[in-house]
């Protein structure tokens, strides 16, 4: 396989080449590091490297998926099945269900999201605490989770049999080992024992994956890093790729030290720097550059661009919230006038909380807008009924997900009904599925209940039997479900209008997509189990509208902005206290928070405009606003600043129907 210039810069030919040993590949914002991560792969396989012993993980299912099917148009769909390619999660995943018994848990053990460990948490607080004390569960998961990501674990938070924390971690782990169930925690922690502990599971992992590259590397933790270093022994076959001026998640646990650090846990590595800028123009970068040289202990890295546009950054100022709203929705409505698209346009801010005024605005002047990341499709719960009958099939000994469906749509079981069957099982010892099958059980019951017990049962058997065929495509099995137990009629009756009906059918469709699109792409071996765990561990968000609606001005916060680009971005809010956030100056972690504000102004392509108010309305009272210190630190060779506060005050800005983008023109023509 051949890389002419024509598709590769020099460094990036470096690194598509430069295959053993370790590997740092430091790639700059829009640098095109997906292109050579994907061609380094197709050039490995091409040199003769089994794909079959490649293992790439990066850090969410959508860049999973979108790498997948880039390999797959190089190499063809059979040699990019053999790659293992997913995220840490799906990878420890993969690992325990093979070995899960080695730790005392079934393989079908169940994988809890956050509700279902609050659920848990809730449970044994009531138990811990008297009515007099209180603990939030959130707060409680957030301690258990930081114990289990450190070095030293639970020990982390005091003996069990003398402090609250060390009581709870203990009973947690208890609890959720009798559930057979890990939370996202635990499939990293106990993927590690598994290396860590068992040298024949460690040695077998280390023969098997003997080429692993790891994307997004200044977003690990302390558990991924001790993952990486029991999986890949000497001469360190692993390349990684990172920029730690992106590195903006050390709240929930990311260690931009590990990207730092990497020659102490892989010593000698190829350093390769990946520079040249391919989104945006040359002052975005130059401005981009500019803020985040003030980062200490950074590895040096300065974009660049062969894009010298013509447009500069633009800083405004504004009176308050309202009024920089206003400025922002009027300039969208003059752009989308000469042509440019609402989808092109997106507006990033720190805290969610700042959508509320825009959102009023961009209502009031008809701008059609989309907020991506307030919700993930699978956590609905239409979805995830499905979901709980699919799990029940595949595991018919998941009590969580039968007791979910059991009445669902209504078939004559009540409350009352569940947890005598609850009830029973614990009596027993045995799952509440074998329970409902009990003659025993059946003797306490009515004939009513009796009935559609039976029925409940004969479903998720026959189910059950039809997944086990050889070839079966599990779409299909999804769609003989959905019509026999008539779901979407069964959700009919409880909805308002035809736009609700739409969002349910459009949403099962999406569901049955994303199976056929599994049935599409499965290796051979894999069940129904691995689908599941593709979507107990999916991470994608979108808001509700999106699954109607995919156009219109992106609304989005600077963290769930990572990794994507637009033509047009505004960046409001630009105060100390919001970004810098006041908790972070508190805290003393300003380097991360402009770190944030770097990742939000390279994802602007051509044209990038900056704002903050003097007033800013909180808690219900208008409060003086300083402008961000980070704005101090930009140089202004390619800025453009403009006052619009006290432009409005001069005669100018008292035109009748003047727009900001008008006045801006006339302000600009008169030599302002």
């Amino acid at each position: 396989m051949s890389f002419s210039s024509s598709l590769l810069n020099l460094p990036q030919r470096e690194a598509v080449k430069t295959i053993h040993g370790p590997v740092l590949i430091l790639a700059g914002a829009g640098t095109g590091k997906t292109r050579v991560v994907t061609m380094r792969i197709a050039n490995m396989v091409d040199q003769g490297i089994d794909p079959g012993s490649l293992l790439s993980v990066t850090f969410t299912n959508k860049a999973a998926n979108e790498m997948r099917e880039r390999i797959a148009g190089i190499l063809g769909k059979e040699k990019s099945k053999k790659i293992t390619m997913g995220t840490f999660h799906s990878f420890c995943v993969r690992l325990l269900r093979e070995h899960a018994e080695t730790l005392g848990y079934k393989k079908n053990f169940a994988i809890y999201s956050q509700t279902e460990q609050q659920g848990v948490v809730k449970k044994i607080l009531t138990r811990l605490l008297t009515k007099e004390e209180n603990l939030d569960p959130g707060i409680a998961l957030s301690r258990i989770s930081k114990a289990k990501n450190s070095e030293e674990g639970g020990a982390l938070l005091g003996d069990p049999m003398k402090t609250l924390d060390g009581a709870l971690y203990q009973l947690y782990t208890d609890e959720m080992r009798a559930l057979n169930a890990m939370d996202f925690d635990d499939l990293l922690l106990n993927a590690v024992i598994l290396l860590e502990e068992h040298e024949n599971i460690r040695e077998v992992s280390q023969m098997k994956y003997r080429f692993v590259m790891v994307d997004e590397f200044q977003d690990t933790n302390t558990l991924q890093m001790r993952l990486l270093r029991a999986l890949v022994p000497p001469p360190h076959n692993i390349c990684v790729v990172g920029d730690d001026d992106q590195s903006i998640y050390g709240w929930r646990g990311a260690d931009a030290a590990n990207l730092n650090e990497f020659e102490s846990f892989f010593p000698n590595p190829t350093v390769i720097k990946l520079e040249e800028n391919y989104r945006s123009t040359t002052a975005i970068l130059h401005t981009a550059n500019s803020l985040i040289r003030h980062n200490v202990g950074r590895r040096g890295k300065s974009l660049w661009s062969q894009n010298t546009g013509h447009q500069p950054v633009r800083l405004v100022t504004t009176e308050d919230e309202k009024e920089e709203a206003s400025v922002i929705a009027d300039e969208m409505v003059e752009m989308n006038g000469k042509g440019d698209k609402w989808d092109d346009m997106a507006v990033l801010f720190r805290t969610k909380e700042q959508s509320r005024v825009l959102e009023g605005e961009f209502r009031k002047k008809k701008i059609p807008y989309r907020i991506v990341g307030a919700r993930s499709f699978f956590d609905r719960a239409d979805v995830k009924d499905i979901i709980a009958y699919l799990t029940a099939i595949q595991s018919p000994d998941d009590d969580v997900n039968i007791l979910r469906i059991m009445n669902t749509p209504t078939r004559g079981i009540g409350e009352s009904t569940r947890e005598l069957a609850r009830h029973h099982s614990i009596e027993k010892k045995c799952d509440v599925f074998t329970a409902l099958k009990d003659p025993e059980f059946h003797a306490l019951l009515s004939d009513r209940a009796r009935a559609a017990i039976q029925g409940f049962v004969d479903l998720i058997e026959d189910y059950s039997g039809r997944i086990g065929q050889l070839g079966v495509d599990y779409a299909v099995i999804a769609q003989q479900l959905l019509e026999e137990i008539e779901y979407v009629k069964h959700l009919r009756k409880g909805l308002k209008s035809e736009e609700d009906t739409e969002v349910v059918e459009v949403g099962m469709k999406m569901l049955l997509d994303s199976m056929k699109n599994f049935d599409e792409r499965k290796r051979p071996g894999q069940d129904l189990q691995a689908f599941l765990d593709e979507v107990s561990l999916n991470d994608d968000r979108e808001e509700k509208d999106d699954i109607e609606k995919k156009t219109g001005v992106c609304l989005i916060t600077l963290h769930a902005a990572k990794g994507l680009e637009f033509p047009i971005v505004y960046l409001p809010g630009l105060e100390e206290g919001i970004i810098p956030h006041r908790r972070s100056i508190e805290e003393n972690r300003k380097d991360e928070e402009r770190r944030l504000f770097y990742v939000g102004i390279t994802r602007a392509m051509r044209k990038l405009t900056l704002s903050y108010a003097r007033y800013r309305v909180k808690w219900g009272q208008k409060q003086t606003c300083m402008p961000s210190s980070f704005l101090q630190e930009l140089d202004d060779k390619y800025i453009e600043r403009f006052d619009h506060a006290a432009f409005m005050k001069e005669e100018l800005g008292v035109e009748e129907g003047l727009s900001y983008f008008q006045m801006l023109k006339k302000q600009l023509a008169e030599g302002g």
